[in-house]
């Protein structure tokens, strides 16, 4: 079987609605993705000849998709109070409201099925949300 990675990153603000410790607090993080498709066979058309697939297709999409999550606020849905998330969309702060708790596990399990909608056979996607901490999922056991 044949693995390609790519990688992106970007800047987001969360919190964690209920837990009980400084992630509660609004603190921001430089996520990086990585984000690894599997494959048995290669194409055979003269342009990706021996490719599983084009690394720049592989890296666009996860780059759009990483640039949708970029400088913005992500909250799960309904932890804020209508007045508030109304004062930060008035003052036009992006915002993106998901319908998890923003944890590198359901970041990871997001970007999965992201990943998996454009077309590509996903084998893992691995969330740094610190250089030195990351949560990985993948569907293959």
């Amino acid at each position: 079987m044949y693995i390609l990675k790519a990688e992106a990153s970007f800047d987001s603000a969360h919190f964690l609605h209920g837990y009980n410790g400084k992630c509660s607090n609004i603190h921001g993080h430089r996520w990086k993705i990585e984000a690894e498709i599997k494959g048995n066979d290669l194409c055979t058309d003269e342009q990706h000849r021996g490719m599983l697939t084009d690394f720049g297709d592989l890296k666009h999409d996860l780059r759009e998709i990483a640039d949708s999550l970029d400088h913005a606020l992500i909250c799960e849905e309904n932890t804020l109070r209508p007045a508030t998330e109304k004062a930060l969309a008035e003052e036009g702060f992006k915002m993106i409201m998901l319908p998890f708790r923003p944890t590198a596990e359901n970041f990871a399990a997001y970007i999965f099925g992201l990943m998996s909608a454009r077309g590509y056979a996903v084998h893992k996607v691995t969330v740094y949300e610190t250089p030195d901490n990351c949560a990985e999922y993948t569907e293959d056991f």
